[in-house]
């Protein structure tokens, strides 16, 4: 029988930790994949936020930093100004990237800093409660919406993408989604192209996941991919933005 798939040889055999049907497994699945591709393993440092990215010290084998929250990008740049010859690379949520990190996102971006980052939006702040994130559809209801999100009180979703895309120096920019076998596939070609432009030395190369959050979106995995395709995709295309 011939062979079509193995454990990608950085993901640890081990419970990530992560809600059964979420996407951050899937994505992290992803990054170990084109890492072992690549060769990378041994010579790379991924840099996690606060929230459900921190899950992935158990479950991916390589050298990480936990960084404070919202802070992933400062300190990759930092670790790759020190280390050029490293691969860095950020791995957070909304609202670690879009939130609290948002001065620290958008400098690095604007420097060109030749590290890659992976932005998982799940609409909301995963790990602690469901709270309203930068990313939150309008008249979506959270934790800290229970009437939903409307514009005069709570302003209107971020779209990191397009926001990026307005600087001149990032150098590769995508949405992407894991919600089906075809856009996984889409979805490993375009963190493949975000490191191969680190390691091109092109510089600041950025991709979002849209994501699920089945826990705290009070739905069943199978109706969380649903409602990724129905309300998250409009409000969020996927697509390249930007490939230099």
């Amino acid at each position: 029988m011939e062979k079509i798939y193995s454990r990608p040889i950085g993901l640890k055999k081990s419970i990530n930790g992560y809600c059964p049907g979420c996407l951050h497994s899937a994505a992290g699945k992803l990054i170990m994949s084109v890492l072992e591709e690549f060769d990378l393993l041994e010579r790379c440092t991924q840099v996690d936020g606060v929230g459900c990215s921190a899950n992935n010290h158990t479950s991916m084998d390589v050298d990480s930093i936990g960084s404070p929250h919202g802070r992933p990008c400062a300190v990759a740049s930092a670790v790759k100004r020190i280390s050029p010859e490293t691969v860095v690379y950020t791995y957070q949520g909304d609202g670690d990237l879009a939130s609290i990190g948002l001065a620290e996102t958008m400098m690095a971006a604007n420097r060109g800093d030749n590290i890659t980052v992976f932005f998982i939006n799940n609409a909301n702040y995963g790990m602690t409660g469901g709270q309203m994130a930068p990313t939150t559809l309008m008249d979506m209801k959270t934790s800290t919406t229970p009437y939903g999100r409307h514009a005069q009180e709570h302003g209107y979703p971020m779209h990191m993408c397009e926001v990026l895309n307005a600087l001149t120096a990032p150098s590769y920019i995508a949405r992407v989604t894991c919600i089906d076998a075809a856009n996984v596939r889409k979805a490993r070609a375009a963190v493949k192209e975000a490191f191969q432009h680190q390691l091109d030395g092109k510089g600041f190369s950025f991709v979002e996941f849209v994501s699920n959050c089945p826990t705290n979106w009070g739905l069943s995995p199978i109706e969380s991919l649903k409602f990724i395709k129905e309300k998250m995709l409009p409000e969020y295309p996927l697509g390249e933005f930007r490939n230099r």
